[in-house]
């Protein structure tokens, strides 16, 4: 349920923040057409455990799956794209989700990792996600690789933290300075992270407290680098 009410109006006011509440109230409230890119890694519906018995919320079921996806293209600006992780084991409940609410796939993302997040008849070192188009985007002038490097974050945050040295590429090829990236599923706010670290705007939303504050703090560190770059010219960090 919602924490936090966001308007049209109030919109630009809470542009580069984190938002405490259901992504699918709070996107529901968020003016059509308004977001540069969507970057995202919702949960993958397969009940996680991590080792230390940290869990992820809705991850059980996928009755927030459509309407969240549906409001997602709804803010998305025309002729723009998202991407999205996934779980391989419920790609199908993901590909409905995004046809129905209007996404056409347009590529696919494999992140390489040099561990093994798990084993059984694999071992698993790869995460993945879908390219997913609204309308008709212009090609990047330098798109990424397909397959792209993906750091181990530590997890100390949330128990699938992305990495901010994989995400920042992405957004650097599909956005322009001063865009804005919305991530419904916030988590740790790397998403987040990453569009601040590279001149443009974010909106994160995270229903789950704990990570809440995690990532409204680990947003304040950040901010707080930036101001240091800003002044110094240092690069982006790959860890925050």
């Amino acid at each position: 349920m919602a924490t936090t009410s966001v308007t049209t109006a109030q919109q630009s006011s809470f542009t580069n923040r984190i938002i405490h509440g259901d992504c699918i109230e709070v996107m529901r409230q968020m003016p059509a057409n308004s977001i540069d890119f969507v970057l995202t890694d919702p949960p993958y519906l397969v009940n996680y455990r991590d080792r230390t018995g940290r869990s992820i919320h809705n991850d059980v079921n996928s009755d927030w799956l459509k309407p969240a996806m549906t409001e997602a293209y709804r803010v998305l600006k025309q002729d723009r794209v998202a991407i999205m992780f996934y779980g391989w084991t419920k790609v199908d409940e993901f590909f409905a989700a995004w046809k129905d609410a209007g996404f056409q796939p347009v590529g696919h993302i494999v992140f390489r990792k040099a561990y093994s997040s798990k084993s059984r008849f694999l071992s698993y070192r790869h995460e993945q996600a879908y390219l997913l188009a609204k309308g008709r985007p212009p090609l990047p002038r330098q798109p990424v690789a397909d397959v792209i490097d993906m750091p181990y974050s530590g997890n100390k945050l949330h128990p699938t933290q992305k990495p901010v040295a994989a995400l920042a590429q992405l957004i650097r090829s599909f956005t322009l300075s001063g865009d804005t990236i919305l991530d419904p599923f916030a988590g740790s706010a790397s998403s987040c992270a990453s569009a601040l670290l590279t001149g443009r705007r974010y909106i994160g939303i995270e229903m789950d407290g704990t990570y809440y504050d995690a990532a409204v703090k680990r947003m304040q560190r950040v901010h707080q680098r930036v101001a240091v770059k800003q002044l110094s010219g240092a690069g982006i960090p790959t860890q925050v």
